[in-house]
């Protein structure tokens, strides 16, 4: 009698690795995320070359304005600062009433930045979580504005502010600007991505209106976007040269406005066009060094938030 034996079926253990506890891919990404990482030499490399192109036309405005026509006319041009910077800044600050134009230009620009952050903000919360008819028409409408050219519009805002009686008067320079299409569209574009939609419609549980929500819920979670909009607007308001020439003159200028008399004679002075533009320059570096601190740490807390 013949037996035969069976197959004895031996376990193999599981080739597959254990299962990772749920928190642990998380925990992981956390700690890569808070890991710092460090550049390279081409790096800083890159970045000494971008810092040097972009202070080198202020290095040469001051340059230039520290010399005399004669020596900035030469070939080639000096690199060196020469010993006539405060005595030409003096020339450019009396010849071009650069301090009334400077107070003007502080008005004007302060003025239109806030109220562009205020409407842009509202009419973007709007446009962006609260539903109502004919929102998207109108947003088309908005940023359809910002195909014309604002040449077209001279004219007839010249007229407009003659029958106001605001012609050569800075309300003629903010009330056309207090807010913009490009405002509007990028906050609208920023709280879309960054206001989730059950915070506001937690509020509207606890009974908020909407001017409520705005205070409450929707100003904390744009101020990043609103201080970039402030810069870039004051900025924007600061330099705008074109509006302001057409609708004020010599006596009530802002500042470019008011460096347009440096060039006005017959033999232009370069280093006193020179001066007028670092003293034109000078407040907004002065707006950075005082506070680009909180508007990088705006943006920041922006870019990490959730």
């Amino acid at each position: 009698m013949t037996t035969h034996s069976l197959p004895v079926r031996t376990e193999t253990p599981d080739q597959t690795p254990p299962e990772k506890p749920a928190g642990g891919g998380r925990r992981l990404l956390r700690q890569r995320a808070g890991r710092q990482h460090h550049a390279g030499p081409l790096a800083y490399v890159l970045l000494a070359i971008m810092a040097v192109l972009s202070i080198f036309p202020l290095y040469w405005t001051m340059v230039a304005a520290s010399t005399d026509n004669t020596r900035v006319s030469q070939t080639p041009p000096p690199f060196l600062p020469g010993p006539n910077l405060f005595s030409n800044l003096a020339r450019a600050w009396d010849e071009a009433a650069m301090g009334k134009a400077m107070i003007n230009s502080l008005i004007v620009a302060t003025v239109i930045a806030l109220s562009t952050v205020l409407f842009a903000t509202l009419a973007g919360f709007a446009f962006a979580k609260l539903r109502f008819k004919g929102r998207n028409v109108l947003l088309l409408l908005v940023i359809g504005t910002m195909a014309v050219p604002p040449q077209l519009g001279v004219v007839p805002l010249f007229i407009m502010m003659a029958e106001l009686g605001w012609s050569q008067q800075l309300p003629a320079v903010i009330f056309p600007t207090l807010v913009s299409a490009v405002g509007v569209f990028f906050m609208r574009q920023y709280l879309s991505e960054a206001l989730p939609d059950e915070l506001v419609e937690a509020g509207r549980v606890d009974g908020a209106h909407s001017l409520r929500i705005f205070w409450s819920i929707v100003l904390p979670v744009a101020r990043p976007a609103m201080a970039v909009l402030f810069m870039i607007t004051f900025v924007h308001a600061w330099n705008d040269f074109f509006w302001p020439f057409v609708v004020l003159d010599m006596t009530n200028p802002t500042v470019p406005v008011a460096l347009t008399q440096l060039s006005a004679g017959y033999v232009r002075d370069q280093s006193l066009i020179m001066a007028g533009a670092l003293l034109g320059t000078l407040p907004l570096l002065l707006m950075f060094v005082v506070f680009g601190r909180q508007i990088v740490s705006g943006i920041m807390a922006g870019a990490v938030k959730g």
